[in-house]
């Protein structure tokens, strides 16, 4: 940014960390626009056949872990300026461009953008949903469940209160939830809850020494996703009314929401289609493409949460979630198309013209 010869800024996140952010000044004359994205990815996992680090381009992709999520995006708005400045373009709003981390630890980094005093009439979070424009998705609330019953050897099992028995009947329960109260259909699309861990054994330490009896303590770990018009303290309760359905004949329940200490956001993100920011994307779309753009709580990405969602509730900024890669996020060989790629510049050119004119 500095050698495009942007105004720079470094902006402390959590103590070792830094956010990037970059601004582009307008004449001041026409609305202003943010792109929004994360540094940070996820861990690599098994089953990579190329180097996660490599940046490999092969086959119409480019290959490498958080080029999906969200390295892509970050460099498609950063070429996008590029290319607006080296064509001697000007304009009357201003465009700001933030690089931040921490967004998978609760945003950390977006906070302390927004913390800092950046604002934009508009933003675009480049998160990936395969180019489409993603206007609402879902807020998010984890969750930790214990179920204790009773144990006995297995010899005697029909006087015991299988623990172990019961979570495995409530978790089919818990992975079939929808949740009441959704503002809308697009509100309705994001409902989904998720088991992520089972763990089953003898007392709170869950001892697994002891096959032959039967366990006394369950715990499941989950994750539910819900939609404006719903709220995360309702949607818990619903939770334990369905863990409520396996207790009796000895079982007991607690239901805890989970968090890791800090600031959660948990709201859903939504906006509305007209917005301009919306029918620009959508106009850019349908140019490049010739096809109307996909926009929505497109899934699966609604299930995702962003830092679109602190930009909205905590910047008080209308915006749209569209960026390059989705298809194969966050997997081993993780890869974007290198044709989504440049689509993505020329989206954010066009986009950025069409709102600051």
């Amino acid at each position: 940014m500095n050698a495009l010869g942007m105004e720079t800024h470094l902006v402390p996140a959590d103590g070792h960390r830094v956010n990037a952010v970059g601004i582009w000044r307008g004449s001041g004359s026409g609305p202003s626009l943010m792109f929004n994205g994360h540094l940070d990815t996820n861990p690599v996992t098994e089953g990579w056949t190329r180097d996660p680090w490599g940046g490999d381009v092969d086959g119409g992709h480019i290959y490498g872990l958080g080029v999906s999520n969200m390295k892509a995006g970050c460099a498609a708005y950063l070429e996008a300026v590029r290319a607006l400045r080296e064509d001697g373009r000007r304009l009357r709003g201003d465009v700001v461009l933030t690089f931040v981390v921490g967004e998978l630890q609760n945003g950390v980094g977006t906070r302390a953008v927004l913390d800092a005093g950046y604002r934009a009439d508009h933003f675009v979070n480049c998160e990936p949903t395969d180019l489409t424009a993603l206007t609402t998705h879902a807020g998010a609330v984890q969750f930790r469940i214990e179920l204790t019953g009773s144990s006995r050897h297995m010899s005697k099992r029909e006087e015991s209160a299988d623990a172990l028995a019961a979570a495995a009947r409530l978790l089919p329960l818990i992975n079939a939830m929808s949740f009441t109260g959704a503002a809308d259909r697009d509100a309705r699309a994001t409902n989904r809850a998720h088991i992520g861990s089972l763990r089953a054994g003898l007392g709170r330490q869950l001892l697994q020494s002891r096959p032959p009896q039967v366990a006394d303590v369950a715990e499941l770990h989950g994750s539910a996703r819900f939609g404006p018009g719903q709220e995360a303290k309702a949607v818990l309760a619903e939770v334990r009314e369905a863990t409520s359905r396996v207790c009796g004949d000895g079982i007991a329940a607690t239901v805890e929401e989970l968090t890791d200490g800090g600031h959660t956001l948990n709201r859903p993100f939504s906006t509305d289609r007209d917005n301009p920011v919306v029918r620009t994307v959508n106009t850019a779309y349908a140019r490049l493409r010739g096809t109307p753009q996909p926009t929505g709580a497109i899934q699966p990405y609604c299930f995702y949460g962003s830092d679109a969602s602190l930009l909205q509730h905590l910047g008080g900024m209308p915006g749209v979630v569209c960026g390059p890669g989705g298809k194969y996020n966050t997997m081993p060989d993780e890869r974007v198309s290198v044709e989504d790629y440049l689509d993505a510049i020329r989206l954010y050119a066009l986009t950025i013209t069409g709102i600051c004119g």
